[in-house]
C-alpha cells in the first residue's frame, strides 16, 4: 500500500527528504505544512503537493497515513502528539524531544494510539554502518574494545536556530551528539555511564560549540565522541571500531576493515551516502505501518538517545561520569 505522507516544517532537513521522496515508490506526498508559507508553497510545488501554514491544516485537509516531523526541537513533543492522538504514524527528526519526560510523554501517546512513532537518526541507515555493525557482531575483529566517533567541522552557527538553547534545547552536544548516541547504541549495545565535556567557546554562543562525549556500555565496551562546530578534524573515518582482533573503518568516501594489525584492507562500501539513508529510512518507516518489517529505530531507541544525552549535559555540569537509567534497556 502506498503511503500517504506529510512533511511538517520546510527547513533544511526537509529539503533533503523532499529530493528523495519522490523516487521513494512506498510512499506519496499530500502536503507540506510550515508557519512560513512561502517556504510550505516552495517546497509543496516541487513535490507536486500542496502547502499548508500548520501542520493541524495538514492533518485535516490533506488527511495523510503519516507525517515527518522535520520542525525545531521545542516543538516536536506538541506536532507529534497532535498527530498520534489523531492515528496518524510520525517520524520525527532526532532529537525526539529537548527532554526525557517530552520522550516519555510521547511515547506514552504512541503506546495508547493506533499509530506508530520512531526517531528520525540518519546514520544508523547507512549502508556502511550497517555492514560494519554485521562484521562486528560476527566476531571476525574479536571481542569489541573501542569506537571512536568523529563530527567535527567548522559552521558558523550564530544565526541557526540549532544554537539557540529554549529552541534546540543546547548546542553541538545535542545536535550532532544526537546522532552519535544512536549509531554508537546501534553498533555496541546499551550504554551505562556518560561522561560529557565542554571545549572552549570559540563563536560566542550560548551554547557548547566543541565538546566530547565518553561513553561505557554494559559489557564494557568503550566510547569517545569528537563533536564541533568549530573545529574541523578532516577525518576519512567517522566511526572507527577496534577489537581485540582488528579494525573496522566507516568513512565518508569509503568502509574498511582488517584482521589483525597487519592484514590486508577489505572494503565494504563506498563511505556516507546521505540520499540512500533518508530513502531507506523512509522506506522503513513505510514498511514497519504496513506491517512489512520491524522498526530499526524503536521506542527504547529513541528514549535511549534522549536519556543519554540529557545524562551527558548533568555530567557536563558535575564534571565526572553519570549513570544511564534503566530505562534505556
Amino acid at each position: 500500500m502506498t503511503l500517504r505522507l506529510g512533511i511538517v516544517g520546510a527547513g533544511g532537513i526537509a529539503s533533503a527528504y523532499s529530493q528523495i521522496i519522490a523516487d521513494c515508490d512506498r510512499v506519496e506526498a499530500v502536503g507540506v505544512a510550515d508557519i512560513d508559507p512561502m517556504a510550505a508553497k516552495t517546497m509543496a510545488l516541487a513535490l507536486d503537493t500542496e502547502p499548508y501554514d500548520s501542520h493541524l491544516a495538514l492533518m485535516e485537509m490533506a488527511k495523510p497515513d503519516a507525517v515527518i516531523v522535520c520542525t525545531p526541537p521545542n516543538t516536536h513533543r506538541s506536532v507529534t502528539t497532535d498527530f498520534l492522538e489523531a492515528g496518524v504514524n510520525v517520524m520525527c527528526e532526532k532529537p525526539l524531544a529537548m527532554t526525557t519526560g517530552d520522550a516519555r510523554a510521547m511515547l506514552e501517546v504512541a503506546a495508547s494510539s493506533s499509530a506508530i512513532l520512531t526517531m528520525a537518526s540518519k546514520f544508523r541507515y547507512v549502508a556502511d554502518v550497517r555492514a560494519a555493525r554485521e562484521i562486528a557482531q560476527s566476531g571476525v575483529i574479536g571481542d569489541l574494545i573501542l569506537i571512536e566517533n568523529t563530527f567535527a567541522s567548522r559552521v558558523a552557527m550564530g544565526e541557526r536556530w540549532n544554537s539557540q538553547p529554549e529552541i534546540a534545547g543546547g548546542g553541538v552536544l545535542i545536535d550532532n551528539g544526537t546522532h552519535s548516541v544512536d549509531v554508537i547504541r546501534y553498533l555496541m549495545g546499551p550504554i551505562d555511564q556518560v561522561m560529557a565535556v565542554e571545549g572552549r567557546r570559540v563563536q560566542g554562543l550560548d551554547v557548547e560549540d566543541t565538546a566530547q562525549i565518553f561513553l561505557k556500555s554494559k559489557d564494557g565496551v568503550r566510547a569517545t565522541v569528537d563533536l564541533s562546530w568549530s573545529v574541523n578534524k578532516q577525518r576519512d573515518w567517522f566511526i572507527e571500531i577496534y577489537g581485540s582482533g582488528g579494525t573496522i573503518q566507516v568513512g565518508w568516501q569509503e568502509s574498511r576493515y582488517r584482521i589483525g594489525d597487519d592484514g590486508e584492507w577489505i572494503s565494504i562500501g563506498d563511505g556516507y551516502d546521505r540520499d540512500q539513508a533518508l530513502r531507506d529510512q523512509v522506506s522503513n518507516f513505510a514498511a514497519a505501518i504496513n506491517g512489512g518489517e520491524p522498526l530499526l529505530i524503536n521506542a527504547s531507541d529513541a528514549i535511549a538517545s534522549v536519556e543519554v544525552i540529557e545524562a551527558a549535559y548533568r555530567s557536563m555540569a558535575r564534571d565526572g561520569w553519570v549513570p544511564i537509567e534503566a530505562s534505556v534497556g
